[in-house]
């Protein structure tokens, strides 16, 4: 099963404020999203405007304090909050970590940003980080 590193997810209080330096340095800003089922809103930084499959940064501002993204800045500040990985078949990688003994927050996926199907796996089982899987 193909597995690429799809974008790594920052926490945020203000899009904004924290468009500064990946517009600075040159990253191409796509449209805000917001997710209503997850209470925050997106925004997607390119590495390369011309190839659509490139790695992203996505900024995650949440919508109130008492979504998942308002919970991690109250926590622990702004900053990285997920790395996400995109596969061909989401419920296939589901089910093969589950045999595995891998805790998922998401036993099945469910409609993230751009209508992607996503999932998350519990820190718990990955050392301590967020790791979120994504179907386009």
């Amino acid at each position: 099963m193909k597995i690429f590193v799809d974008h790594i997810g920052i926490a945020c209080d203000d899009l904004e404020i924290a468009s500064e330096f990946w517009r600075l340095i040159g990253l191409t800003q796509g449209d805000d999203e917001v997710v209503e089922s997850q209470g925050v809103t997106t925004r997607f930084f390119s590495t390369s405007a011309s190839n659509p499959a490139s790695v992203k940064i996505e900024l995650l501002e949440p919508t109130g304090e008492n979504t998942p993204i308002g919970k991690f800045l109250n926590k622990r500040g702004p900053g990285i909050q997920q790395i996400c990985f995109r596969v061909e078949n989401i419920a296939d990688m589901i089910t093969y970590l589950l045999e595995h003994g891998i805790q998922m927050i998401d036993l099945e996926p469910k409609i993230g940003s751009h209508g992607a199907l996503i999932a998350f796996v519990h820190p718990k089982s990955t050392g301590g980080v967020l790791v979120e899987l994504t179907q386009k």
